[in-house]
C-alpha cells in the first residue's frame, strides 16, 4: 500500500476520474437508458401478462359458472320433461281405466236391462199360461159340476147369494 501512495500521481488520477465520468455518461446515455427501458418494458410485459392471466382466470370462472348454470338448467328441464311425461302417462292410464269402467258399467246396465226385460216377458208368459190353465181347469170343473141339474141350480143360488152379500 505504501508503494501506491508513493507512486500516486494527481494527473493520472484526474484523467482516470474524467474517463470514468465520461464512461458513466456514455453508459448512461447509450447503455443504461436502453437497459432500464428494456427492464421497464419487461416489467410492463410481466404485469400485463399477469393481468391477462387474472382476466383469463376470471373468464374461466365465469365460463365455469355459466356452464354449471346451463347444466343445472338442462337437468331441471329434463326433470320437468320426465315429470310431465309421468303425469301424461298417469292421466292416460286413469282415462283408460275410467273409460273401461264406464264401458263395463254400460255393459252391466244393458245386461241388467236385458235380464229385467226377459224376466218381465217370462212372468207375463207364466201369467198367460196360468190364466190359460186356470180357465181350462175351471171349464173342466164346471163341466163336471154342471152335468148334474141339481148341482147347477145349487151353484146358481150360491152365486146369487154371494152377489147380494157384497
Amino acid at each position: 500500500m505504501e508503494k501506491l501512495i508513493n507512486e500516486f500521481s494527481i494527473g493520472l488520477f484526474f484523467w482516470q476520474i474524467v474517463l470514468f465520468v465520461l464512461l458513466l455518461l456514455l453508459l448512461r446515455k447509450f447503455a443504461w437508458k436502453p437497459i432500464l427501458r428494456a427492464v421497464n418494458e419487461r416489467e410492463q410485459g410481466i404485469r400485463s401478462a399477469l393481468a391477462a392471466a387474472e382476466d383469463a382466470k376470471k373468464e374461466m370462472q365465469n365460463v365455469s359458472a355459466d356452464s354449471e348454470r346451463l347444466l343445472q338448467q338442462a337437468r331441471a328441464e329434463r326433470e320437468a320433461l320426465l315429470k310431465e311425461a309421468r303425469e301424461i302417462k298417469d292421466k292416460m292410464i286413469a282415462d283408460a281405466r275410467a273409460q273401461a269402467q264406464a264401458e263395463g258399467d254400460k255393459i252391466v246396465r244393458q245386461a241388467q236391462e236385458s235380464i229385467e226385460g226377459e224376466k218381465k216377458a217370462a212372468i207375463a208368459d207364466i201369467k198367460n199360461q196360468v190364466a190359460s190353465f186356470s180357465v181350462e181347469i175351471a171349464e173342466k170343473v164346471l163341466q163336471a159340476q154342471l152335468e148334474n141339474k141339481d148341482r147347477q141350480l145349487k151353484l146358481v143360488d150360491q152365486l146369487v147369494d154371494d152377489i147380494k152379500l157384497r
